[in-house]
């Protein structure tokens, strides 16, 4: 579907340096920085078609009297001067719901952007690509009760300045509760009942209960496509921390204090096991899994997910 596959490296592939997500946070607004990743996601592609909506034709048709003069080929006309008109795959407006984890502990940063502001940025573009591919964005914060929103689906232009506006709300005001976000995902379900959708979450998917692995397959099996980016600080992953040191939960007052060094194989050991059961269990359950390493480059992030979806099979589609 893409003519030519861009380059991928590791875990989370990379198209190239990329800017660096502690100077993309620099920049300035929070509009600004969206647009800045999606243009530098879609830089390398010849094509870049969002799941579900009307911007990929399979093939044209000589213009016929009835046929909607919008979808004239005018540059097949100049080049064979008749009129051919674009056929399209599929005409229906998808909706998307963009769904934020705001929880305590997506406030964690080891040097770098914090959890909440990488998954906010990440959300921020997925907004701006969705509502330029004139198809309907709905916005849900969770995991922090001060901050938790719905934003209705809309697909007006106007609309994408009041999701922003939320998102940098959530990321200047959120990550002090401990609530899952499975309650917002069954709320999309409810909300969604007659109509499949596209929800995409970005989370550090931190439930002891898996909850919310649980809610994200139930959405799938209600046939609503469901992505995750699940996003993590590369010092959760390592455990890079030298000398006696004292550890505090984000979600709950409990502290430890412990070298870091004794118990660093364990620590591995069980967050590799952590992520291999997430990702075996949401793709078993046929949801698309990207890890989202905090020192990533934002747009590379946003370029992974862009490609996973261009190859979902025609099944997968939403309707």
């Amino acid at each position: 579907m893409l003519p030519k596959q861009p380059k991928m490296e590791g875990p989370g592939f990379t198209s190239g340096p990329g800017i660096d997500p502690a100077q993309l946070a620099r920049l300035g607004s929070l509009p600004i920085k969206a647009r800045v990743i999606v243009e530098g996601a879609l830089s390398g592609l010849h094509r870049a078609a969002m799941h579900g909506s009307s911007v990929e034709f399979s093939e044209h048709k000589e213009y016929s009297p009835g046929d909607e003069l919008r979808h004239v080929d005018w540059k097949a006309y100049a080049k064979v001067d008749r009129y051919y008109v674009k056929q399209f795959e599929q005409e229906s407006q998808l909706t998307v719901y963009l769904v934020l984890d705001a929880s305590a502990s997506m406030a964690f940063g080891g040097g770098g952007l914090t959890k909440l502001e990488y998954a906010g940025l990440s959300i921020a573009a997925l907004a701006y690509l969705v509502i330029q591919q004139q198809d309907k964005l709905g916005f849900v914060a969770c995991g922090d009760r001060k901050v938790e929103t719905l934003v209705p689906p809309r697909a007006r232009t106007t609309h994408l300045h009041d999701v922003l506006g939320v998102i940098d709300h959530v990321m200047t005001k959120g990550a002090v509760g401990d609530e899952s976000p499975a309650d917002c995902l069954h709320r999309i379900s409810e909300l969604s009942r007659r109509r499949r959708a596209l929800v995409i979450l970005a989370s550090d998917l931190f439930d002891p209960d898996d909850e919310t692995v649980r809610a994200l397959a139930a959405l799938r099996a209600q046939r609503h496509d469901v992505s995750v980016l699940h996003v993590l600080d590369p010092h959760e992953r390592t455990l890079p921390y030298e000398g006696l040191t004292q550890f505090q939960s984000l979600e709950t007052q409990h502290k430890m204090l412990v070298n870091p060094s004794a118990i660093r194989r364990d620590y591995q050991e069980r967050m590799e096991t952590f992520l291999t059961k997430v990702r075996t269990t949401l793709s078993g359950a046929g949801v698309d899994y990207h890890l989202a390493m905090t020192d990533a480059p934002l747009e590379a992030t946003l370029l992974e997910l862009l490609v996973a979806r261009s190859r979902l099979a025609p099944g997968r589609r939403a309707s």
